[in-house]
C-alpha cells in the first residue's frame, strides 16, 4: 500500500510539473486593444493555436499605451498581432531597440486613420472635403453642439487611442473642440443616430471598419503627411498639423516567446490577415453585433488553405 501511495503521488508530481494545458504546452497571453478588428485577429489565432498546436492562449485587453509593451518587454504578456504604426511613440521604439519586444512581420492588412464625414456632408457643402472648408465659422457652427457652443464638435473616439486631432485643429486654428466618444461602439452608435436624420458630423475615424460603407464615410483631405509632422508625433511635442498617413499594420512579440513556444512564436510570425480577410468578418460583429469568437471561427472553417501554412512545417 505504502509502494502504491508513493507512486501515486509520483505521477501526481508529474502532472503538475507539465502544467496541465492542452498539449502539455506553455499559456499564450495575446494582446487586444480596443478595437474590433485587434479582437478579430487574436480569436482566429486563439482558434488555430489552440486546436492544432495545443497550447492555451488566454486573451487579454490592453489598452494601446506603455502597458503593453511593457507587459511583452516583461514576458506576462507574449504578443499583439495588430499595431499601427502612426501610434508607436519614441519611447515605444526604444523597446524594439533594446529586443525586449521584436517586430515579427507584418500582419498583411493596411489602415488608414483619418477625418471622416458621410458623404451627404460633402454634397451639401462640397468645400468641406477638405480640411480648409472646417476653417469657416458658419460651416464650423454646423457640427456644434449644446457642449460645444459656437465651436464645431469633432467627434474623438477611445480616449487611448493614439489620436492627434486636438493638435492639428489647434496648429491649423480651426474653430472646433474635440469631445471624446468614450469607446468605439459609442462612436458608432452616434454616427447612427446623426446619419438616421441627415446631420452633419465630422469624426476620428479608420479603414478597414464595417462603417466607412455602412455609412458611406468620406476621409476629409488634411494637410499631406510629412516625415517632420511624423516625428513631432512620435515625440509628443505638440506639434501634429497634417493628416494620419497610411498604416502598414504589423505584429509584435516578447523577446522571450522564441524561447518560451518557439512552434507558436513561428506560427505568429507566419499569421497573415489581410484587409480583405478583416473586411470579410467585420460586418458580421460591427453591423450584426455576432461574438467575435464565433465569427473568427467561420472564418477559420472557411479558410483552412490559408491558415494552414501558417503552422510550423505547414
Amino acid at each position: 500500500m505504502k509502494k502504491l501511495l508513493l507512486a501515486l503521488t509520483a505521477l501526481a508530481l508529474l502532472a503538475a510539473a507539465c502544467g496541465g494545458e492542452a498539449g502539455g504546452g506553455e499559456e499564450i497571453t495575446l494582446i487586444v486593444n480596443p478595437w474590433t478588428a485587434s479582437r478579430l485577429n487574436a480569436e482566429v489565432a486563439k482558434n488555430i493555436i489552440e486546436s492544432e498546436l495545443g497550447n492555451t492562449v488566454e486573451i487579454v485587453e490592453v489598452n494601446e499605451n506603455d502597458a503593453m509593451f511593457t507587459g511583452m518587454a516583461d514576458g506576462t504578456l507574449d504578443a499583439v498581432l495588430e499595431i499601427w504604426p502612426s501610434g508607436v511613440t519614441d519611447a515605444e521604439t526604444a523597446y524594439f531597440d533594446e529586443g525586449s519586444v521584436v517586430n515579427i512581420g507584418e500582419l498583411g492588412a493596411v489602415g488608414k486613420i483619418g477625418w471622416f464625414v458621410p458623404s451627404y456632408v460633402i454634397a451639401d457643402h462640397p468645400e468641406l472635403a477638405t480640411w480648409e472648408g472646417f476653417a469657416d465659422p458658419e460651416l464650423a457652427a454646423l457640427f456644434s453642439t449644446a457642449e460645444t457652443g459656437d465651436m464645431g464638435r469633432f467627434l474623438g473616439t477611445d480616449p487611448s487611442y493614439s489620436q492627434y486631432d486636438e493638435q492639428i485643429i489647434s496648429n491649423l486654428g480651426l474653430p472646433f473642440e474635440v469631445v471624446f466618444s468614450g469607446s468605439e461602439p459609442a462612436t458608432v452608435a452616434e454616427v447612427d443616430a446623426r446619419f438616421a436624420a441627415n446631420e452633419p458630423i465630422v469624426l476620428y475615424w479608420w479603414t478597414p471598419t464595417a462603417a466607412v460603407a455602412k455609412y458611406d464615410l468620406v476621409n476629409v483631405e488634411l494637410p499631406p503627411y510629412s516625415e517632420a509632422c511624423g516625428a513631432s508625433a512620435a515625440a509628443g511635442d505638440g506639434g501634429v498639423d497634417c493628416d494620419y498617413p497610411e498604416d502598414v499594420l504589423f505584429k509584435a512579440a516578447s523577446g522571450l516567446l522564441e524561447e518560451k513556444a518557439p512552434d507558436v512564436f513561428t506560427f505568429l510570425q507566419n499569421f497573415t490577415i489581410t484587409t480583405d480577410d478583416q473586411l470579410e468578418m467585420l460586418p458580421s460583429v460591427e453591423i450584426d453585433g455576432e461574438d467575435p469568437a464565433a465569427v473568427a471561427a467561420e472564418w477559420v472553417s472557411n479558410h483552412e488553405d490559408t491558415w494552414r501554412a501558417w503552422l510550423p512545417n505547414g
